[in-house]
C-alpha cells in the first residue's frame, strides 16, 4: 500500500494505492491521525485502491464519527470497492463518488 497526503488550507486529501487490509490498516490510520485535528474536511482518493477489508472500513467509520459536522468524502471509488461498500451497508453512511 502507498499513501500520499496533501493539505490545501483546511482540507486534507489522502490518496491510497493498493489494498487496505489488516496488515496495512495501521499505516492508513496513522496517516489520517497525523493531520486530522487541523482539518475541517477530509477527502479520500481511492482511484488506485484495489481492496478494502473490514479493518479499513472500521477506520473509515471511526473517521466519520470523529469528523462530526466537518466534511468527509471519498472520490474515485471503483466498482470493486463500491461493491464492498454495498455488501457491508457502508454505501448508506459514506459520501462517495464513483470513477
Amino acid at each position: 500500500m502507498k499513501i500520499t497526503d496533501s493539505k490545501d488550507n483546511d482540507t486534507l486529501t489522502i490518496a491510497v494505492e493498493g489494498s487496505i487490509d489488516s496488515n496495512t490498516a495501521p499505516e492508513f490510520e496513522a496517516a489520517i491521525k497525523r493531520e486530522l485535528a487541523s482539518c475541517s474536511n477530509i477527502i479520500f482518493d481511492f482511484k488506485q485502491l484495489s481492496y478494502i477489508s473490514s479493518a479499513g472500513l472500521r477506520i473509515l467509520l471511526g473517521v466519520r464519527k470523529l469528523m462530526g459536522n466537518r466534511g468527509m468524502k471519498l472520490i474515485n471509488v471503483n466498482d470493486t470497492v463500491e461493491e464492498i461498500f454495498e455488501v457491508t451497508g457502508f454505501s448508506l453512511i459514506l459520501d462517495y463518488e464513483k470513477i
